[in-house]
């Protein structure tokens, strides 16, 4: 069920980046995608670290029925990064419900 509702979450998140506008076509160099950085952000706008980072990790993981990570905290980045751009409180909504979600106790 955790997993089913995650993958929901995350094909939600792809929608929303994508109907926003912040989906690249151009995945960023190695480099950049090697960044040790949280969020990749002194290499990658958070969009970018969404797409080509966590989104492709957390499939992964569902993928080869793997564990969810249980403590994250995507939202703050979120908030911190798009608190000025009200056309972002889906995204900053939905980051926030799948934090919550994968945070809830098993």
């Amino acid at each position: 069920m955790l997993s089913l509702r995650t993958r929901e979450h995350l094909q939600q998140l792809e929608g929303l980046l994508r109907e926003q506008e912040l989906w690249a076509d151009t995945p960023p160099d190695a480099a950049a995608l090697a960044s040790r950085t949280p969020f990749a952000c002194d290499t990658l706008a958070f969009e970018q670290w969404l797409q080509f980072i966590f989104l492709p990790r957390m499939n992964a993981l569902l993928d080869g029925g793997h564990a969810l990570p249980t403590n994250i905290a995507i939202t703050p980045m979120a908030f911190h990064v798009w608190q000025n751009q009200p056309e972002r409180a889906a995204l900053i909504h939905l980051l926030n419900d799948l934090d919550t979600l994968l945070n809830e106790p098993g």
